[in-house]
């Protein structure tokens, strides 16, 4: 969910999370209270919280890590059904290595079973109920678009492809002519003078100007009439890049970066997160010691050549250093020069590819880390034969190396692997994003999220 960090995160979102966790606690409690009795339960009203609070807790990080709160895409009832049913199997599974750890959490078995089944039904009902407000699109705030070129298409796209948006697309108004890339039944055929009649007609409470040219097209006198009937103006641009975490390379000019707000550095800001980083990074290497030797081993035994790999990135202001990796790939993978890393590599060795896809060959980049070098979030290091490319090609590429880079970053955790420059185009729209946007909030989500990405097996190449 990448609008997780701005303005426009759905408030009915927040209430159905919460919602669900108030559901799930009040099942447990009230099973509690009514087969131990009033006078039972007032007896022990804490123990009975803490203990509820245990099993919300627990059922809803299993559900977030089974992908249970991404209500983006619709799903059968039969599939959505089943994927709850696993996850409560799974919930199942920790309560009892919880109960097993402190005694004190465990629920006895006729009101654990009692406030569960209540609990499986209340979820039910409440997903059903706000499943239902999805596809009505109830509880969305009505947008007019004003353009009908890529940025307008691509806003509008993103509005209608997503059901938990929180937006519905009520109009568009052209610019100039029809444009075939608009759904003909969003274009709307009266001209700008008529907008703030409109607007009231269609209950519109935001606008996105999203032209393709505002140098003299802009319908300042009929936006301003919008604004003072209460109605929210948004740059297209703007409004995109809040609603998806990334910013559109393409659309954006130098006085847009310039004056937009973002890409504030603070001292105080840059020295705690490099104590952060130094921290962690020790204790990661502490932690990680019995699994680093025994892939070293079998890294050894299975191909001939060195266990690390060094190469050749670059990083903070341009400069060149040298990033810390398990080597995944036989010794001469790169005899006849650098190439973009391909979906089932054939340089890639066995354990190699295993070790890519649960992220153990980059835990000696903590080394990197501790050096000063890297960051644990920031934007993925690039080689420099490829930046060297990427800089030609495309825009504003050289901002990536205004701050660290990363073990992991923003556009990991949002965007698929991929190894070619329309890849490297769409992960510099979500690392410009990370180095506008950053806060330490942002960092601790984004380490939160490539916990899940590596447990899921998900991204790595």
């Amino acid at each position: 969910m990448p609008y997780l960090f701005n303005k426009y995160y759905p408030v009915r979102n927040l209430f159905f999370f919460f919602g669900e966790g108030l559901l799930a606690f009040l099942a447990i409690n009230g099973a509690y209270y009514f087969l131990q009795g009033p006078e039972v339960y007032s007896s022990e009203v804490i123990l009975y919280v803490l203990r509820a609070l245990v099993v919300t807790f627990i059922t809803q990080l299993v559900f977030y890590f089974s992908d249970l709160y991404d209500l983006s895409r619709k799903i059968s009832h039969g599939e959505a059904i089943t994927r709850l049913i696993q996850a409560l199997g799974i919930v199942c599974v920790f309560l009892g290595i919880v109960y097993f750890l402190v005694p004190l959490f465990m629920i006895s078995g006729l009101v654990f079973w009692v406030g569960y089944l209540v609990l499986i039904l209340s979820v039910l009902c409440w997903r059903f109920l706000y499943n239902n407000i999805l596809d009505h699109k109830m509880f969305s705030q009505p947008v007019l678009v004003v353009g009908s070129g890529k940025l307008a298409a691509r806003i509008i796209s993103e509005i209608t492809s997503k059901r938990d948006i929180g937006y519905r697309v009520v109009g568009v108004m052209q610019e100039a002519g029809r444009s075939d890339i608009i759904p003909p039944d969003l274009i709307l055929t009266e001209s700008v003078e008529v907008m703030p009649k409109l607007c009231q007609q269609l209950k519109v409470e935001r606008i996105i100007v999203a032209l393709e040219d505002r140098r003299g097209k802009t319908p300042i006198k009929e936006l301003l009439k919008c604004k003072l009937q209460g109605i929210a103006i948004e740059q297209g641009v703007s409004f995109y890049e809040a609603l998806t975490g990334r910013i559109l390379v393409e659309e954006v000019n130098p006085g847009w970066l310039i004056y937009s707000d973002g890409f504030a550095r603070r001292r105080f800001t840059a020295f705690a997160k490099r104590v952060v980083d130094f921290l962690l990074a020790v204790l990661g290497l502490l932690i990680s010691l019995p699994v680093s030797l025994v892939s070293a081993l079998i890294i050894k035994l299975e191909s001939p050549g060195p266990v690390l790999y060094l190469q050749e990135r670059v990083g903070l202001k341009g400069e060149i250093f040298k990033v810390i990796k398990f080597r995944s790939m036989v010794s001469d993978a790169e005899k006849d020069g650098a190439v973009w890393a391909s979906k089932n590599d054939s340089r890639v060795t066995r354990f190699g590819g295993f070790i890519r896809k649960v992220r153990i060959d980059e835990l000696p980049q903590m080394w990197n880390v501790i050096r000063g070098e890297m960051s644990f979030v920031g934007p993925r290091p690039e080689r420099p034969v490829f930046v060297d490319q990427l800089k030609k090609k495309i825009p504003y590429y050289s901002l990536r190396h205004s701050v660290k880079p990363g073990i992991s970053g923003w556009a990991q955790i949002c965007y698929p692997y991929g190894a070619s420059e329309e890849d490297a185009l769409r992960k510099l729209e979500y690392d410009l994003y990370y180095i506008k946007n950053m806060t330490f909030k942002m960092e601790i989500w984004v380490i939160f999220q490539t916990i899940k990405t590596v447990l899921c097996r998900e991204g790595s190449r």
